[in-house]
């Protein structure tokens, strides 16, 4: 057997250590798409709420006063009657505000807060459609391809942007 010369040592040094870096990038544990979101979703609610000089809910910490509470809870959802609303075939009306911290965020995360409620709301509650209809869920999922086919764009949409955001903040 043939002894390495100080090059060939260097280059086996550097090819475990490249080794190593790469495997321990690679089992690292990623957050799930999910997670990416509600995390941006935190850092721009936060942020709006800071700006609005109201101190953003944290878990653990103190407890606000009823009156900081209803003020944060009025920034973060909005207030009045609410701007968009959705009946679904189950009878249910869901409604959501445009003015709070939450729809600013939905805003820059999917682009279109409008068209994230509507086809959120319709795509979460295929189930219980399925149920109220007595039809299966494979045809209720066909009979809303279209809003299905539009929640993966904006979902997709919302979690390059929160890794944008998320990447590229202060």
């Amino acid at each position: 057997m043939r002894p390495l010369t100080t090059a060939g040592a260097a280059f086996v040094v550097l090819g475990l250590s490249l080794t190593a870096c790469t495997t321990r990038a690679d089992t690292s544990p990623r957050p799930s798409p999910d997670d990416v979101v509600k995390a941006a979703t935190r850092r721009l609610t936060g942020d709006c709420l800071t700006r609005r000089g109201l101190a953003p809910p944290r878990p653990g910490g103190p407890t606000p006063s009823t009156i900081e509470q209803q003020r944060v809870t009025a920034a973060l959802f909005g207030t009045g009657p609410a701007q968009l609303s959705l009946r679904l075939p189950t009878g249910h009306v869901v409604r959501a505000h445009t003015d709070g911290c939450l729809a600013a965020a939905q805003r820059r995360l999917y682009g279109d807060q409008v068209r994230w409620f509507r086809t959120s709301v319709v795509v979460n509650n295929l189930g219980p459609e399925a149920t109220a209809t007595h039809q299966s869920l494979a045809e209720v999922r066909a009979r809303h391809r279209a809003e299905i086919t539009e929640w993966q764009r904006l979902r997709t949409h919302a979690v390059d942007e929160a890794t944008l955001l998320l990447t590229h903040h202060r």
